[in-house]
């Protein structure tokens, strides 16, 4: 799956989506307000038990696994592709109201011809919803508001998340329909873009009106950025006790001015290259060089590592993240629900 540049214009902070792999705004190094008081993060106890353990399928969670590690050639990992593809157009086939476990009231785009088949196979549609409604529980993602059908092609996003246009508190997920086949890439994606539902939500970050109703002035954006005491991840300020924000001190606070200043860089080419350089520099941190892209990517990518592999010992900052979301039953909870419904969902 292609990497995506993430973009700095405040006016695609609020509107781009979440993508797997994903665009996502961030705020400038001199926009970074002085941080408060760190809060306190839990050490995890490597040798603690996995209650999930009981109901996985490792036939699956290890493929999963394998097929979205860096691959490693001696030692080093293979060239990254941030740069996506320059021919890609997206199409928006559908877009369905989430309610429970159903999707209904389908919206239908205006599309061409050779999409015509896809936009009217309601039946891959739904197939597609209930495997991720089967995925994760309801109780876990009532701020999924919309599920959009849309392609690219194929190879390209395979999926994304999204605030909604009318609300900031809701959120839409978007699948590729073209892309969808393979569910060892399309597990782990799921988990992935619901990764984002968990930390950036509404009761982890509360969303800031001011910039969803102004998403090109520069001005209000930055007065919000000065006013969170907390990380602020581009749709609002981080609760003091929210997962991104703990994340956030346990494991960025050393490399974000560095991230920073890379992203800062207007030349593609230049870009790529110091963000190629940032992950081989800091190999063992993270769980797929995909993470380095932004915080919210890494934890995301973190996350389901935490979901689909085995608790790790701890001995990389990598391994450090995936034990980090140990600290929560909540999540542990979680993840026993996500693999269990995984191992009897997973199509033979």
């Amino acid at each position: 799956m292609p990497k995506l540049r993430i973009l700095t214009a405040c006016a695609a902070l609020l509107f781009s989506t979440l993508a797997c792999m994903t665009i996502m705004g961030t705020n400038s190094p001199e926009a970074v307000p002085p941080i408060n008081e760190a809060p306190v993060v839990t050490e995890v106890p490597a040798a603690e038990a996995v209650p999930a353990e009981a109901v996985s399928c490792p036939l699956i969670t290890d493929l999963i696994i394998e097929m979205n590690s860096p691959e490693l050639v001696e030692g080093e990992s293979e060239t990254m592709d941030f740069g996506g593809r320059d021919d890609v157009i997206e199409a928006y086939l559908v877009t369905y109201v989430v309610s429970g476990d159903e999707i209904t009231d389908p919206y239908y785009e205006d599309v061409q011809a050779d999409l015509q088949d896809e936009q009217n196979d309601i039946a891959k549609h739904q197939e597609i919803w209930d495997y991720f409604s089967a995925l994760i529980p309801f109780e876990y993602r009532q701020h999924l508001a919309e599920f959009s059908v849309m392609t690219d092609g194929q190879d390209s996003v395979l999926a994304a998340v999204a605030q909604t246009y009318d609300d900031p508190a809701l959120w839409s997920l978007e699948v590729d329909i073209a892309d969808s086949d393979d569910y060892y890439y399309f597990s782990y994606t799921l988990v992935h873009e619901y990764a984002h539902l968990l930390t950036l939500g509404p009761d982890q970050v509360p969303p800031s009106e001011a910039i969803f109703n102004n998403p090109e002035d520069d001005n209000i954006y930055l007065n919000e950025v000065s006013a969170c005491p907390n990380y602020f991840p581009g749709e609002g300020c981080a609760n003091s006790d929210s997962y991104i924000n703990a994340f956030y001190y346990k494991f960025w606070v050393n490399i974000i001015d560095e991230w920073n200043d890379i992203n800062l860089e207007e030349d593609d080419d230049i870009y790529y290259e110091r963000l190629d350089q940032l992950y081989y520099d800091h190999q063992d941190e993270f769980v797929t060089d995909y993470a380095v892209t932004h915080l919210a990517e890494d934890i995301a990518e973190s996350f389901s590592f935490f979901v689909f592999s085995p608790q790790p010992a701890g001995d990389t900052v990598a391994e450090q993240k995936i034990l980090f979301f140990y600290q929560y039953p909540e999540l542990v909870e979680l993840r026993a629900n996500i693999l269990s419904n995984l191992c009897t969902s997973f199509p033979q």
